[in-house]
């Protein structure tokens, strides 16, 4: 129980990441409520949003753990040696959560996406149900009509052909190839094509949650307090009620009271949190000795990500971006792999003129396959009842074989596309890829690595003969035909580099009160308690075909404006 003398709020929202901070703007916009934001990472407030950030170019990634949980990580999949792949899982660790370190993707998915949600039990969350909250969160700076917003806090834009350099139209004319169509806007057209993609930014800034949701008009408010660098140990829960939080901040443990508690620590921290609150699996809590207060199977389970490979192709230097032009994502593909049972528009392709920051890294074209929608799913257990330990995640890639053959027919196609004379038909310069810890080393900005890097890509720069024994030797393994010509070689390669796209999701799906595997009701509530919420990517029923930031911020913009019609 939280102390009589401790502060009280109407609402406090656990995590200043994509989703807390619209819920931020929106609950305190009634003057009558109070609400506190806590958030573990720093403040980015108007006028001090760190360079590196604000970049359109994604650059977080490449300061260390600045902005991320430092040490978190998660299991891939079963590698074909029966070992599993273990890697560092990037995730926000600052106000705006992961929309102040990702690519600025600003996809929507897919009609069906979300009435598949409204059949697995979230009611209200179909297409039609969630298109309001879509158009409400977005200023789309390209397109109109009624699928589109014009005054949200988020602006959406594009890199259209007017403004396209040689790489935009040399991936997009690749990507064509296949036969596709080419599309002007992946959130209003629905079918399979190739299109410029939409992305959160304007004036070549990058536009978080953090900027778009808390300007400065909205951290005037006096009802809302917002504690930076504070982080929740513990949701304090008296039977079916929240009754506060406690937190780690300025180097003390304080507690805070409230009339409503909203976890938005996204879908690996989420489920920690209310586990160590004694919300989950009966039996795994009470291996740990936590006090069970409500059994839910649920919590934890369902976690999915989609499975992703990256490869990088040597750029001819006509292709190559200036240092100065900062977007490098020029093309997007999405498109029906033909495995038997899958089903159509089930994978997804993006083209970047950009690798990496430095010398090398612009030298070389990057890619990225995933499967949209995938069969396999992972699980989020408790290590430790200690609220310091990270969770154990695995994220379960690949565990179903529709999953495999999808990925192994992307990634035929991917090499089909790309290998070609629009781009660099060479295919000897084409190589796997990925951010493994050497390549994170690498990436990390400092004056050793800019030297490094402009070594390393002045030797690329040598005759097609001599830069294919580099790559071979140092970048890929193996060359990129010989992995495609046997089945199973190239199953194997597909099981060994495997990774998440940072989407993860599903840990505390959204469901009818009475499925037992449902953590949360259509209103975001945690069913059989009073006053505990989720809104963050846990409560998905299923992944959506998309980077998962947008369908956040539109869950955000959902479950607030049904908490503003039944306050406490």
């Amino acid at each position: 129980m939280a102390s009589s003398d401790a502060p009280v709020f109407d609402y406090v929202i656990v995590g200043g990441g994509s989703a807390g901070c619209v819920l931020a703007n929106r609950l305190s916009a009634d003057a009558r409520t109070r609400v506190l934001l806590v958030e573990a990472g720093a403040d980015t407030p108007p006028g001090a949003v760190p360079a590196a950030i604000s970049d359109s170019y994604p650059m977080g990634l490449f300061h260390g753990d600045r902005f991320l949980w430092p040490g978190l990580t998660a299991r891939t999949t079963t590698r074909p040696d029966g070992t599993a792949g273990v890697r560092a899982y990037e995730q926000g660790r600052v106000m705006g959560g992961g929309s102040s370190v990702n690519v600025q993707s600003a996809n929507r998915g897919l009609p069906r996406d979300y009435d598949e949600w409204a059949a697995l039990g979230a009611t209200g969350w179909g297409w039609e149900d969630v298109l309001p909250f879509f158009i409400r969160l977005e200023r789309d700076l390209d397109c109109g009509g009624p699928l589109h917003g014009t005054d949200g806090p988020i602006p959406i834009r594009r890199i259209l052909p007017p403004d396209w350099p040689p790489f935009a139209e040399a991936a997009t004319r690749a990507f064509a190839a296949g036969g596709l169509p080419r599309l002007s806007d992946q959130n209003g057209a629905f079918e399979d094509g190739v299109f410029p993609p939409a992305f959160s930014n304007e004036h070549d800034r990058r536009v978080s949650t953090a900027v778009g949701y808390l300007d400065a008009a909205t951290r005037a408010r006096p009802n809302l307090a917002i504690w930076p660098q504070a982080q929740v140990v513990r949701l304090m829960m008296a039977g079916p009620r929240a009754t506060g939080v406690e937190v780690a901040r300025e180097g003390r443990r304080e507690t805070v009271r409230a009339g409503r508690v909203v976890v938005t620590a996204g879908a690996l921290q989420t489920p920690a949190l209310l586990m160590r609150a004694g919300i989950g699996p009966g039996a795994d809590l009470a291996t740990l000795g936590i006090p069970v207060v409500l059994a839910r199977d649920g919590v934890g389970r369902n976690l999915r990500d989609h499975p992703t490979l990256t490869f990088c192709q040597y750029l001819p230097a006509h292709l190559r971006l200036p240092a100065a032009y900062r977007r490098a994502s020029f093309a997007a593909l999405r498109f029906s792999s033909g495995v038997a049972g899958a089903e159509a528009s089930d994978m997804y392709m993006t083209a970047s003129a950009r690798a990496g920051w430095h010398a090398l890294g612009r030298r070389l074209g990057l890619y990225f396959l995933w499967c949209n929608r995938p069969q396999s799913s992972g699980r989020v257990r408790l290590a430790s009842a200690d609220p310091m330990a990270y969770p154990d995640v695995d994220l379960g890639l690949l565990g179903h074989p529709q999953d495999v053959a999808r990925m192994m027919a992307g990634v035929r196609l991917l090499v089909r596309l790309v290998v070609s004379d629009a781009l660099n038909a060479n295919p000897a310069d084409l190589f796997p890829a990925g951010f493994t810890p050497a390549i994170k080393r690498l990436s990390a900005v400092s004056p050793g690595n800019a030297a490094l890097t402009a070594v390393l890509g002045a030797l690329l720069d040598v005759p097609a003969a001599l830069r294919g024994v580099l790559l071979r030797r140092f970048m890929s393994g193996g060359a990129i035909g010989a992995i495609l010509a046997d089945d199973a070689r190239l199953e194997a390669f597909v099981r060994a580099n495997v990774f998440g796209v940072w989407h993860a999701s599903g840990t505390c799906r959204m469901g009818d009160a009475d499925d037992p595997e449902a953590v949360v009701d259509p209103t975001g509530r945690v069913i059989g308690t009073e006053n505990l919420y989720v809104s963050d990517a846990s409560v998905m029923p299923r992944l959506p075909s998309a980077n998962t930031n947008i369908p956040v911020i539109m869950i955000a913009e959902k479950i607030a404006a049904g908490l503003l019609r039944t306050p406490a």
